[in-house]
């Protein structure tokens, strides 16, 4: 099972995650990852382009999308419509669930993503203030919304980039899928991911 160095109370720096590597043909063939990692991976997704532009532009990686984000900043204000504040795009909320692993990309990001949270008797009804009266069953609202299950790995195909559950089966049916006739070839190898990685 592969090993997470967070927990949602923490500001996690890095998550770390399995890779099986076909070391005859120099191959990834999947990677093995916890729950935290695929929430890291899916969090990615939903993240606003401005937050994505702003986090990349420190490194000099976004080309003319960089370029976008730099006039907006040296943009005077009196050419913004009175209303507008143009930090709503360079600096955008991020208000989703698993953002809680989001320091991992850099420390500026805002810390108060909006968390929701589940009625912990009947999973019905969801609230973003923790302990919440469930309006159906009249307990408290407190468990974490997050994108995967805890008590699951997963594994990830690295020529498409699909997740799934992983399982024994799967992963022996995922050896036969990539023809691996050579056993003792096969190296497991551990790597971290934080912000220089990703």
């Amino acid at each position: 099972m592969a090993t997470s160095n967070s927990n949602s109370n923490s500001n996690t720096t890095s998550v770390s995650m399995k890779l099986l590597v076909d070391s005859t043909r120099g191959k990834v063939l999947f990677a093995e990852a916890s729950k935290d990692v695929v929430d890291f991976l899916f969090t990615l997704l939903s993240l606003p382009v401005g937050t994505v532009i702003k986090l990349l532009s420190k490194d000099g990686m976004v080309g003319s999308l960089g370029k976008l984000y730099e006039s907006v900043a040296n943009l005077d204000d009196t050419y913004l419509q009175p209303n507008l504040d143009k930090d709503m795009l360079l600096e955008p909320k991020v208000t989703v669930a698993g953002a809680n692993i989001l320091p991992l990309l850099t420390n500026n990001v805002d810390s108060n993503a909006k968390q929701f949270y589940l009625c912990t008797r009947c999973d019905r009804r969801i609230s973003d203030v923790s302990g919440t009266v469930c309006p159906n069953c009249s307990r408290g609202m407190s468990t974490e919304v997050t994108y995967v299950f805890s008590s699951s790995t997963y594994r990830g195909k690295t020529q498409r980039g699909r997740v799934k559950p992983m399982s024994t089966f799967s992963s022996i049916a995922m050896l036969n899928k990539f023809n691996v006739k050579e056993i003792g070839a096969l190296e497991e190898k551990a790597v971290n991911l934080g912000m220089e990685e990703v």
